[in-house]
């Protein structure tokens, strides 16, 4: 009733902030929710990443170190389902592992989770070779005799008789390898001490706030990709067909924005045809 006597413009004004979160909720929830998959312009770093995996002979070797932990999973993890699935329906050789303790039963629940969708087989198409301590100094360690680095996988069996591993005794047997970076160790490291002594392909991901830093590794060629925060990975979703959690959490990200654009636009309408009728 305190709204009677009040023009469209004063009442619009005034509209209580509550009606204004539960717009601003919804808008992001919504395409939680249900995915639209808004038109998204493909980056040439992450097409790079794409490209040379979709270019590797089946049965390749591709390794992925995942080097980080659940802080940065909203948007590492994303990045990491999309390439194993790509990876597996490429039917390449897939060998995990991580530079970060922290992450390791994470790493592992993310490997079966997405081996068990695509229908793999442990041992045969993919391992996970767990966490080995040293940091950088294993990745040196993988450059000269892989099993050294890893004389047992995860779960305790000798890394000699996995059939996944046959024909690879280091570094430089690797058809391609990508590091999905949250820090050091991570995506540096791996071209310092592993790419730039061992000659092999390497490519990136990492947090976006992260992806500024890598840009010189990748305009000098020293990465040949680099798939950079929760765009970065629902870009690549939308290269491999499969949108996912990324594609979503951006979806919900341009409708918010753009209910906030509409909101500010609208208020200062309202404002300026309220000025206008006072005179």
């Amino acid at each position: 009733m305190w709204m009677a006597g009040m023009t469209f413009s004063e009442r619009m004004l005034k509209i209580d902030r509550r009606i204004i979160f539960l717009m601003v909720g919804l808008c992001t929830l919504l395409p939680l929710l249900y995915p639209v998959g808004l038109p998204i312009r493909i980056s040439s770093e992450v097409r790079g990443v794409y490209d040379h995996i979709e270019s590797l002979p089946e049965r390749s070797v591709f390794l992925l170190s995942i080097d980080f932990d659940p802080a940065s999973k909203p948007e590492l993890y994303p990045q990491a389902i999309a390439l194993l699935r790509h990876a597996f329906r490429k039917h390449l050789r897939v060998v995990t592992m991580t530079l970060w303790v922290s992450g390791t039963g994470m790493a592992d629940q993310l490997v079966t989770q997405v081996a068990k969708e695509m229908g793999k087989e442990y041992g045969t198409d993919y391992a996970f070779l767990g966490w080995s301590p040293g940091g950088q100094a294993v990745i040196i360690n993988m450059g000269q005799d892989l099993y050294s680095a890893f004389p047992s996988d995860y779960s305790g069996k000798s890394t000699k008789g996995l059939p996944v591993l046959d024909g690879v005794r280091s570094l430089k047997d690797l058809g391609y390898m990508v590091s999905l970076g949250a820090g050091r160790p991570g995506v540096e490291e791996w071209y310092v001490f592993g790419k730039d002594k061992y000659k092999f392909e390497l490519g990136g991901g990492c947090t976006g706030v992260m992806a500024p830093g890598l840009y010189p590794l990748l305009r000098s060629g020293q990465i040949n990709g680099l798939i950079g925060g929760l765009r970065g990975a629902a870009e690549y979703e939308s290269l491999i067909g499969q949108k996912g959690k990324a594609v979503a959490g951006m979806d919900a990200q341009s409708a918010t924005h753009l209910a906030i654009i509409l909101l500010v636009i609208m208020c200062n309408l309202f404002y300026f045809s309220l000025r206008q009728q006072r005179g």
